[in-house]
């Protein structure tokens, strides 16, 4: 992998990357969808998909792959890497560096290869020197649990310091964007904060616009 010039431009402004909840009806879930898009600059939807058979799996992600899409953002799925290209994704995020070894070669170079669970920093390179075209840090566990703010702060400063690939910081909470922004975050990953509230996902979207803005890179 490549480090970043020393005398780098001024890195672009943070993006924001959104994780649906479990998306069992996508007709109840468009319109918050799409407000939520419409608030702020969303450059992906990592769209999580509730349990259920092959058919309704790809369909379901069909019906949402226009809406992001038509809003210019690229929809991305939560594993179901061999189910991308026939849902009309993106791409997709896998949860952990052995997952994301399994599914590069269905992925690339045509569809986007994402990876999280990254526990090491290790595994962080070894997702990039594979051919990432982002990692993630901070995002939950299986059993809900994060690393602290300040470890994320730290990994994510680490990578920006040192490597090209995209990073995306995951932030539990709306208090978390500014902080992980500032660390020199490519994109800031939302989830329930935007969609735990019926009805205010765009307020949420404009209030991580405005943390976003850092004075060194705000226009």
């Amino acid at each position: 992998m490549t480090s970043r010039p020393k005398q780098a431009e001024p890195r672009p402004q943070t993006r924001l990357y959104l994780v649906t909840p479990p998306v069992e009806d996508t007709q109840d879930f468009t319109a918050a969808l799409m407000a939520a898009l419409a608030a702020g600059d969303v450059a992906a939807v990592l769209l999580r998909l509730a349990p259920s058979d092959e058919r309704t799996l790809i369909n379901r992600a069909k019906a949402l792959a226009a809406v992001v899409q038509d809003a210019g953002a690229a929809l991305v799925l939560d594993g179901h890497a061999d189910l991308v290209a026939r849902a009309g994704a993106d791409g997709a995020h896998l949860s952990d560096i052995g997952a994301f070894t399994e599914a590069i070669e269905i992925l690339k170079p045509e569809r986007i290869a994402g990876c999280g669970g990254l526990a090491t920093r290790h595994d962080a390179m070894l997702a990039a020197e594979q051919g990432a075209d982002y990692v993630m840090f901070g995002e939950p566990g299986a059993g809900g649990h994060r690393p602290s703010l300040a470890a994320i702060e730290e990994r994510v400063a680490w990578w920006a310091e040192v490597f090209e690939a995209p990073c995306v910081a995951y932030a539990g909470t709306l208090a978390e964007v500014a902080p992980l922004a500032k660390a020199g975050a490519d994109f800031i990953a939302l989830g329930d904060s935007v969609w735990s509230t019926a009805g205010m996902a765009e307020g949420a979207i404009a209030q991580a616009m405005r943390l976003m803005r850092l004075p060194e890179t705000a226009a």
